[in-house]
């Protein structure tokens, strides 16, 4: 068993040199060492800390949307102040390595896009992308600066300059489908791949 396991550095090596279409497969943990929490690591993870029920379905947006919209931007403050870190760096790298790579992820963050890796595709949608929650037209006047104290404070939502609705965080909730174009890219990168990093996730969220 440890002999396999010595070997395994050498293994994933010869397999990089080797294929055509590579697909890494991204999580949390990527982005831990920027300092991003996880979800469902104990007892420092989101989830562990923070009611999913109040701040991560739709039905608490409806409810409360001045507090799930300062959670959010309280999140998205962290994403900003964080700095990609070696395993961002590495994957970006990797796509000049091999002749065809596709980056998936289940991370909201935009630490892949500004550690230089392209066309990321995510499945949980981004911190980055808010949208209407009445008509889902894309709302572009985010602030890029933030000041937020810590775990956040109500903030009244934007509205929608298509329909007036209030704007909501780009990312799924717990209750909601996945977008419908990242999933089928992302199956269609996996039937079609002859290798498949997973890196940093738990395995436990589907998909």
């Amino acid at each position: 068993m440890q002999a396999d396991f010595d070997r395994e550095p050498a293994m994933i090596a010869e397999a990089l040199r080797n294929c055509r279409h590579l697909l890494v497969f991204s999580g949390a943990g990527v982005s831990a060492e920027s300092g991003i929490a996880t979800f469902r690591d104990a007892p420092s993870g989101l989830w562990a800390r923070f009611d999913p029920a109040r701040l991560a379905t739709p039905e608490a947006f409806v409810a409360d949307p001045e507090l799930v919209w300062g959670w959010y931007e309280w999140r998205r403050q962290q994403v900003l102040r964080a700095e990609p870190n070696a395993a961002h760096r590495a994957i970006a790298e990797l796509a000049s390595r091999v002749p065809r790579l596709t980056l998936v992820t289940q991370n909201v963050d935009d630490l892949h896009e500004r550690a230089g890796s392209q066309a990321v595709i995510h499945l949980h949608g981004s911190l980055h992308a808010p949208r209407c929650f009445d008509c889902a037209a894309p709302y572009a006047g985010l602030d890029t600066e933030l000041s937020e104290p810590e775990q956040g404070r109500r903030l009244p939502p934007p509205h929608c300059g298509v329909c007036g609705g209030r704007v909501r965080p780009g990312v799924v909730w717990f209750g909601e489908a996945l977008p419908q174009l990242a999933l089928q890219q992302a199956f269609a990168a996996a039937a079609e791949c002859d290798l498949l990093l997973s890196i940093g996730t738990s395995g436990q969220v589907y998909p």
